[in-house]
This record gives structure tokens, sequence and C-alpha cells, in this order.
């Protein structure tokens, strides 16, 4: 998982622009979708020249793939009219979860998390969005299908996202990539159920290994959800900010169920990792369990070799009066009295149940 890192180095020029993610040799492209309720339009070649042409009289919906291209981030900056501090939010993966409000713009930074397959990682990928008046700019770090859907329903005017506003068009954004998160708990979950089950059957100390990658794994998801929980409760409620005009108010209450989502989110995370901890304490269970069970074996043959072992004592101190020495059949008769005792032990201890 990506680590916040100092860098020690000190630049001359205040917040460059420095793209921190791992996508550094992707090159970046644009997608412009112009839509309303009875036309659309699609760009999927969109380019910087092709900036005054956007009809800001309809729904704008420009992508960008790709963060590493500054220059390109410069003019979409200079173009859109852009804080510089924004545009080092964009292209710095290692921000938290963020939103700011301004007058003409909503500006919302969120981290997409999906399982890595055939791994316990989680691929994380931070995406940023723009709101201003008729427009809405999404930055990707990579091509992705997170959106794929959403783009299907501009194309063939399904729901009601050519009829409302660009706001209802980051509701619907951050909602799938809401999911994403979902799908990550699900296969956490699922895991976690396959440690409990294998916690039963063995006593492989990798099992702690793995239980405390997912328990980083959770407290990760908990980190990311918790930021956007709160930044969701601050846009729900600008509601009554009668000077804010980016979100329509019919369309606060579409924000209200992501906030419920987050919510439901982390109350599931805080249910998984109670029974992760469930998952550890087992192991730990069965382990001292089975290390009781050794002992008490173990303590059986003990005991019931101790009286054997006081006769062997007793007949091997080397007396020179000793009458039970002079035997004929001393040897056989001591033999068949210890093994007589022996049994006698075994049968008590089978009648009481100590084994």
């Amino acid at each position: 998982m990506r680590k916040i890192k100092y860098k020690k180095a000190r630049k001359t020029q205040p917040n460059p622009l420095e793209y921190t993610g791992t996508h550094k040799q992707l090159e970046s492209a644009l997608q412009l979708f112009v839509y309303d309720d009875r036309t659309y339009k699609e760009d999927p070649d969109f380019t910087v020249t092709d900036f005054k042409k956007i009809d800001f009289s309809k729904n704008n919906w420009l992508n960008l793939h790709g963060l590493n291209n500054m220059a390109l981030m410069e003019d979409i900056g200079h173009f859109f009219k852009i804080d510089h501090f924004i545009l080092s939010d964009i292209v710095n993966t290692n921000r938290r979860t963020k939103h700011e409000e301004f007058e003409d713009t909503l500006f919302f930074n969120i981290k997409s998390l999906l399982p890595t397959k055939g791994t316990d990682n989680i691929h994380v990928e931070q995406i940023s969005f723009l709101l201003k008046k008729g427009v809405l700019i999404s930055f990707q770090e990579k091509k992705s299908d997170f959106f794929t859907h959403i783009r299907e329903r501009i194309r063939s005017h399904t729901g009601l996202v050519r009829e409302k506003c660009t706001d209802y068009l980051l509701f619907l954004l951050l909602d799938a990539i809401m999911e994403n998160f979902y799908i990550t708990i699900e296969n956490e979950e699922d895991k976690v159920e396959e440690l409990i089950s294998i916690s039963k059957s063995s006593s492989n100390p990798d099992i702690l290994v793995r239980i405390e990658k997912h328990r980083d794994n959770f407290n990760f998801l908990k980190r990311s959800i918790v930021p956007l929980r709160d930044s969701l409760l601050a846009i729900k409620n600008l509601k009554g900010n009668e000077g804010y005009m980016m979100i329509e108010k019919e369309s606060f209450h579409y924000f209200s169920r992501l906030s419920q989502k987050s919510i439901e989110l982390l109350e599931q995370i805080e249910s998984d990792m109670g029974m992760l901890e469930s998952a550890s304490n087992f192991f730990f269970s069965s382990q001292a369990h089975k290390m009781n069970e050794i002992m008490k074996t173990l303590t059986v043959i003990s005991a019931i070799f101790i009286p054997m072992t006081f006769i062997v004592g007793v007949y091997g101190m080397n007396f020179e009066n000793m009458p039970e020495l002079k035997y004929h059949n001393g040897y056989y008769t001591i033999i068949s009295i210890m093994f007589v005792i022996g049994l006698l032990m075994v049968f008590y201890f089978k009648k009481r149940k100590w084994f």
C-alpha cells in the first residue's frame, strides 16, 4: 500500500506539479462528452486546442487518463481557472480523500480500491473531480472500466443522467467508485472466512501472517472511507447555503445517499475486523488446546510408569541383604506385577476419562 514519503530535497518553485503515482509511462488522453436531454456528442480524441469549442450551455464531461503530462495539466488549469494547489493535489497520489468548495468550483479527491487477483494486496488508484458550471472534469491515473456503464447511459439516454446537470453525473461517478469498496470488502470477507476454516485444521504460523495482512487491509479501507464520509457529510450540509450553486438543491439528497453508504461501509468494516480478531483468537485457542492435549497424554504416560520406575529403583539399590534377589522366579514375578499395575492404571484413567 502507498505510504506518505517525505522528500528532503528543497525546490525553488513552491508547490511544483509532480505526478507521484506508478503509471508514469502512460500517455495522457482526453475524452469529452457533451449532452443534454435532446442531444449527445462524444469526442474520444479531444485536445487542448479544442477547449474553446466547449459549449457551456450544455453538460460537458471532460475525462483525462494519465496524470504524468504536466504541460497538459497546466493548460487545463489555465483554461478552466483552476488553482495551482488543486492541480498539485490532483497529481499527488499520496493525498488523502478530501473535498474543497469554492464559489464556482467543487473539488473532490477520492481513492478507488480494488482487490489484486492472486494476492492479498489492494490496488489503489486516485481519482479527482472538478465540478464547475456546465462542466465536470475527471482525472484518472489510467484507463479503467469504472465508468463504462455511465458512458453507456449517456449514449443510450438511459436513466436520468441526460436530464440532470453535471452535479448528478458527479453523484453517479462517486457511486461507481464506492461500489469498488463493496467489491473489495466482500473479497476480504471471503479470505477471512477461508482463514478461519484453515485455522481449524492447520497450525501453520503463516496463518497469523495472513491475518495481520488482512487486518492492515481493513485498516487501510477504514482510513480511505472515513475522510470520504466526512466529505460527503460536508457536501450534504451545503444544502442550506444559498450562495453555493455548484450543486442544485434537488440533487443534494443523492449525496445524502452516498453519505449513508459510507456509514454502512464503515460499520461493515468494524464487523469484519471483529471477525478477523475472532480468527486470530481461534487460532491461538486451537494451538493452546492442542498443546494441552499433548501435555495430558505425556502426563498420563508418565503417571503409568512412575510406580514401575519406583519398583525398578528399589531393586537397583544393590544391598547385600535383599531376600528377593535369591528367588528363582523373581524377575518374572516383578515383571508381571509391573504389567498388572500398568493395566490397572490405564483402566482407571480410562474410567475417569482422562484420555
